[in-house]
């Protein structure tokens, strides 16, 4: 379901919408929030609840593991697109559930009508890390909503 205001998108997110997303603002394009939902001091589990304003995206990433690892995308509020190095781009809703394998470059984010939110899991492997490559150009970020 698209959620065109905040007030709307808040209301119906029910993992919250989180702080500012300070720590990564500059792997983003637009506005994020975090809200985490696990302490990392109790479990290795790390969930966090990612908001995106309308038109927000993260750069291209890639979570690296020698074992293990990857990503898990669970899709909480509103309405987004997830989208692989060279593959076509996948219209994300709630409900939706990403598995990102290991070594996968990609970024999500929302429409740019629609707030959107989804829980993100670091799956726990060997070695694990991110690289924060290049942002989505506005050129290509633009095209995909062209073509919705």
């Amino acid at each position: 379901m698209k959620y065109a205001t905040e007030e709307a998108f808040v209301a119906a997110n029910a993992f919250g919408k989180g702080a500012a997303n300070t720590a990564y603002a500059q792997y983003f394009v637009g506005n994020s929030y975090l809200n985490p939902l696990t302490d990392p001091q109790v479990t290795a589990l790390h969930l966090s609840n990612v908001t995106f304003e309308p038109g927000c995206r993260n750069n291209w990433h890639i979570h690296h593991a020698t074992k293990g690892g990857g990503q898990l995308l669970i899709c909480t509020a509103g309405e987004g697109w997830y989208q692989e190095w060279g593959k076509a781009p996948v219209a994300l809703h709630e409900g939706m559930v990403i598995t990102i394998p290991p070594e996968v470059k990609h970024w999500h984010g929302a429409k740019g009508d629609s707030w959107f939110s989804h829980i993100a899991m670091e799956v726990p492997g060997e070695n694990a890390s991110n690289e924060w490559c290049e942002p989505v150009s506005d050129a290509d970020y633009n095209a995909l909503e062209e073509e919705k």
